[in-house]
């Protein structure tokens, strides 16, 4: 917790960023060629965020250096330095931390796990104090908050976040508007500068889960957000193979509060862990430009199916939900009727998977029994769409 509790919001030089409005972000489209206010340090060329996601948290350019910063497994270093002990710092972290606080724009600070994260981001705020969430969020946050209610650490207050009027009449007495955009799993899209506009008037912090747009579709911190956060275990790591965290922030005070939360509580990632995730990173531009191209496909591809009552996306991003009819009957039989879409949790893998949300107890009551979250990979098309149709006529 920062000392005096949250912080008021300060403006800080540089938050116009490029002026992209969430409604145009919604519009269907490749990932962002644009150049990036991003320099080289020696010749002060504009790059691309593709070419960042290669060259940021790399070792200097000089005769024998390796080309990726090794896993460091250790647990204590030589006195005199500034790390001193294992739960204060390691290298693997820190490229980590450099290429995707590169790719977001601010101060990244990594943690073991997505949730690990969020619970360092609502420590920001006071106890007692009132965070605002969307209905529809991710079920780890919505029970994290309940927790914390439940103990008298906080105060939940959920909206429907498409609903500005109504997000901005509850930052009035809010310490923090915490939100997803798009939500998990409606899909659901916030308007991040008005909601950020709403806030700050009232002195709260905003807090952006980034997971399923990346700093690739959408950049919170550039619209005024004070933090981003993701878990990283998804599209950012991107082999199902990492459980990951990561926060940040272009507040120097914002990031020290969360450092200071990670050292404290011990919520520290694994080298390996760090090492895999930055080397997924590498590659997020092309997974992700050829997941989408494959989810905007499947959507036109799906539309007007017998089986299936809604198509939702929110025409980018590579996660699609339907809506099949028969509700969770309709749904489950579906789940077991593939042989390429992989019935499991969690999404942003090079596979592709699909769930039926309702099945997890806290999932809210107002998503249908019948909506299945797909997270569309990296396999054909035709043989993603085959599969899936496939299964969907036997149910129909």
């Amino acid at each position: 917790m920062v000392p005096g509790g949250a912080p008021k919001h300060t403006p800080t030089p540089g938050y116009a960023g490029r002026g992209a409005q969430p409604q145009a972000v919604a519009s269907a489209r490749p990932v962002s060629p644009e150049v990036w206010n991003v320099h080289d340090a020696n010749d002060e060329m504009p790059l691309h965020p593709e070419t960042m996601a290669i060259i940021a948290g790399r070792p200097p350019h000089e005769p024998d250096q390796p080309m990726s910063v090794p896993v460091h497994l250790t647990s204590t270093y030589v006195a005199g330095g500034h790390v001193e002990y294992g739960r204060y710092g390691n290298p693997s972290w820190t490229a980590f931390e450099e290429t995707l606080g590169a790719l977001e724009g601010g101060h990244c600070v990594s943690f073991a796990s997505g949730m690990a994260a969020i619970a360092a981001v609502f420590d920001l705020v006071e106890p007692g104090g009132t965070i605002v969430a969307p209905r529809h969020s991710y079920t780890g946050t919505v029970a994290a908050l309940a927790e914390r209610e439940e103990h008298g650490r906080a105060k939940a207050v959920f909206v429907d976040i498409t609903d500005t009027a109504a997000v901005a009449e509850a930052c009035a007495d809010a310490a923090m508007v915490w939100f997803e955009t798009p939500t998990n799993p409606a899909l659901e899209v916030a308007d991040i500068a008005a909601i950020v506009r709403a806030a700050h008037a009232h002195g709260a912090i905003v807090a952006v889960d980034n997971t399923f747009a990346t700093p690739l579709l959408q950049r919170p911190l550039e619209l005024g957000a004070d933090v981003v956060v993701h878990s990283a275990t998804k599209y950012i790591s991107g082999h199902s193979d990492v459980l990951m965290g990561a926060a940040i922030t272009a507040s120097d005070e914002l990031a020290a509060a969360l450092v200071q939360r990670r050292s404290l509580y011990g919520a520290i990632p694994a080298p390996f862990e760090a090492f895999l995730a930055l080397r997924g990173l590498r590659t997020l531009p092309v997974r992700l430009e050829r997941a989408q191209a494959t989810a905007q496909e499947l959507v036109r591809r799906l539309d007007g199916h017998p089986a299936l009552e809604e198509v939702r996306y929110p025409g980018f991003g590579a996660i699609v939900s339907i809506v099949v009819r028969g509700g969770a009957e309709g749904a489950d039989a579906l789940v077991g009727r593939t042989r390429l879409w992989v019935h499991a949790t969690s999404l942003g893998g090079v596979e592709s998977t699909f769930e039926r949300r309702r099945r997890w107890p806290l999932e809210q009551p107002t998503i249908p029994e019948g909506l299945v979250r797909l997270s569309v990979g990296l396999e054909h098309v035709d043989d993603l769409h085959r599969d899936l149709v496939g299964a969907l006529d036997s149910i129909a």
